[in-house]
This record gives structure tokens, sequence and C-alpha cells, in this order.
């Protein structure tokens, strides 16, 4: 397996894992990231189940569109689209796991309560592996070989 293939592979298992987090949250009725509760105050504006479960539905997206780089289409305009799609998104993920860095160890009291458990630093653990993995599948990303 080459490395784009691992990166890929790597990236929509971040994805997945992401998805089943908030389908369990959403079973639980509860709001935020595993280890990272929302405030109260969040219950009064988003309604636990549909959110997390929406947002579960956001994550098997991501799992379509990294695993559409194991055979990215040939021509540009549509190539180039789904690599501004991922690279945007593992870009967002990256800032997303350094806001919740900034939280879990108290660098940023604004974000919310530090990190609760051992759940807050596996979710930081597993997101930052994901971003990562996905950044790597974008940029080792190459044209399919017409030959």
């Amino acid at each position: 397996m080459n490395r784009h293939t691992a990166a890929v592979l790597v990236a929509a298992g971040g994805a997945a894992a992401y998805a089943l987090s908030k389908v369990h949250l959403a079973l639980r009725g509860e709001l935020g990231m595993p280890g990272f509760p929302a405030p109260p105050e969040a219950y009064e504006v988003y309604e636990p189940v549909s959110g997390q479960l929406s947002n579960a539905a956001m994550g098997a997206v991501m799992v379509l569109f990294v695993l559409a780089l194991l055979r990215p289409p040939a021509g540009r305009l549509w190539r180039r689209p789904l690599l501004v799609v991922n690279g945007a998104g593992a870009l967002l993920i990256g800032v997303g796991v350094l806001m919740f860095a900034a939280r879990a160890t108290g660098l940023s009291p604004g974000l919310g309560e530090p990190a609760q458990g051992a759940a807050a630093w596996t979710s930081l653990a597993v997101g930052a592996v994901w971003a990562v993995a996905w950044i790597v599948a974008v940029a080792t990303t190459r044209a399919p070989d017409r030959s």
C-alpha cells in the first residue's frame, strides 16, 4: 500500500469515527464532542438528537469525499473542485483540533471547560491523526495515468 492510499484510508477512518461518535452522542441526547460537553445553555438553542445526527450525516459525506481521492477524476474540471473541497475539509478539521486543544489545556477558557477525562484526549488524538492524514491524502493526489 502506498502513502497516498494509506493516508486516504486513515482520513476516511477519522471521518467515520467522527460520524459514529455523533451517533453515539445523539443516542445519549448530548451535545458537544466526546470529553467536551456543551454548556447547558446550548440545549436551549439546539436539539441534541437531530443536531448530532445531522453532524453524523456530514461525517458520512466526508467519508465519501475522502474516498473519492482514491480514484480522482482525470479531468481538471472535476479533479480541482474535489481537491479544493477535501483541502478545505482537512484544514477545518485541523483548526477544530487546535481549538479543542486550546480548550482542553485551559489556554482558551472562553471556548469552554477544559478536557474531562480520557475521552477528550482520545478525541484530540483521533482528530489530529485524521487532519494530518487528510492533508497528506490531498497533497499526494495525482491525476490518473491515461496510458
